[in-house]
């Protein structure tokens, strides 16, 4: 059974294998990129009454522009209305958002394949010793996913007086 270091608001818990297959060795996974103040949910929502009709927000989260898939989704399909501090997958079960990878994964399989493969995501590590695999909420916004156009910086100058030819070190 693989094991999963996994860092949530900086203190490291061990998760069993559910849903960690394909992972090669020791993983780190550092904690979600939270905005300032906002978690856990259950400060604010703890003694809220749930209200599961599908509307847009008017007095909190009106920051949050919400575009991934908003014709069928909404934030009940994945926060848990019970418990503000979990993410709540297709079936029902209920994971930590420092396991968010699974969440976004019932959608994204081939996404989800290719991060533990290391080839779609930044990881950090050694090839052969503890790596660190960073969410998609990293690199994605989960409500509005899409990277945004960047604009590629300019392409290097060679140092003054050194000329690169092909095959050459630069002497």
């Amino acid at each position: 059974m693989l094991l999963a270091l996994v860092f949530i608001m900086g203190f490291p818990l061990s998760l069993a294998a559910a849903g960690n297959e394909g992972f090669p060795g020791e993983v780190q996974i550092p904690p979600p990129p939270f905005s300032e103040g906002i978690f856990p949910c259950s400060n604010c929502h703890k003694e809220m009454p749930v209200n599961p009709k599908r509307r847009i927000l008017k007095d909190e989260h009106t920051g949050i522009v919400f575009e991934h898939d908003a014709k069928n989704r909404w934030c009940l399909d994945c926060h848990n209305a019970n418990d503000r501090d979990k993410l709540k997958l297709a079936s029902g079960a209920l994971v930590d958002f420092s396991e968010s990878y699974r969440l976004c994964g019932q959608c994204h399989g081939t996404n989800l394949r290719d991060w533990k493969a290391g080839i779609h995501g930044k990881r950090t590590g050694s090839w052969n010793g503890k790596k660190t695999y960073f969410l998609c909420a990293h690199c994605h916004n989960p409500h509005s996913p899409r990277i945004k156009p960047v604009t590629p910086f300019p392409a290097p100058v060679p140092p003054e007086g050194k000329f690169l030819r092909h095959g050459s070190a630069g002497k």
